[in-house]
């Protein structure tokens, strides 16, 4: 590793809506790559035993808030970063609109890491973990991504785009109920302050 770069940095990223069908906003769980095993177990150990897939949108508000307040609770507070995006392109191709807002969402949570977790100036050594879906599968998304990756600020630190199966993914399920909170604020049932306090979800 080139000397002054960070440890590998892992952002994992899913998604709350459709893109060019209504409002879209995406989740990002944000560790170190030495630290994901001890956050996904943290996770895990709140979870019911042998539990499925973590679906948001198929679980109880209740019972969700009461899951991601005692996550936030489990963890130290500078071993992860959450941050809730909603994507600002509502018109367009949707892998334009879902490319833009995967752009948006891990400047967001960099800019963060780096300060609360990392303590520096800089960062690079990212890898990008997505969920695949039809969206984030296409030319038109995979050129803006590798644009971005040239040119767009602090998305250039991003090495490795990869996309799997959030079934394989405990961080994946998390990024999910990271993306779907924003729910909370649209219907007023928690505020932006409150959301930080209460699950440690940053919006931008």
């Amino acid at each position: 590793m080139p000397k002054g770069l960070n440890k590998r940095v892992l952002c994992f990223v899913d998604e709350y809506g459709t893109a060019g069908a209504g409002p879209l906003h995406l989740g990002a769980v944000l560790v170190l790559a030495r630290d994901a095993g001890r956050i996904d177990k943290a996770f895990t150990d709140l979870l019911e035993r042998n539990a499925n897939e973590v679906h948001a949108v198929r679980l109880g508000d209740g019972y969700l808030q009461g899951l991601l307040q005692r996550f936030w609770q489990a963890v130290p507070p500078t071993s992860v970063v959450l941050v809730n995006q909603k994507a600002s392109m509502e018109v367009g191709p949707p892998g334009a609109i879902y490319a833009q807002a995967v752009v948006q969402t891990v400047k967001a949570g960099l800019k963060r890491f780096k300060a609360e977790v990392l303590g520096r100036e800089t960062i690079g050594n990212v890898e990008l973990i997505m969920d695949r879906n039809e969206h984030n599968t296409g030319a038109i998304f995979d050129a803006e991504l590798a644009r971005a990756q040239v040119e767009d600020g602090r998305f250039k630190g991003v090495e490795h785009i990869v996309r799997i199966d959030s079934a394989a993914s405990r961080l994946l399920q998390l990024a999910d109920c990271v993306a779907y909170s924003r729910k909370w604020i649209t219907n007023g049932e928690v505020n932006a302050p409150g959301l930080r306090e209460r699950f440690g979800i940053q919006l931008p």
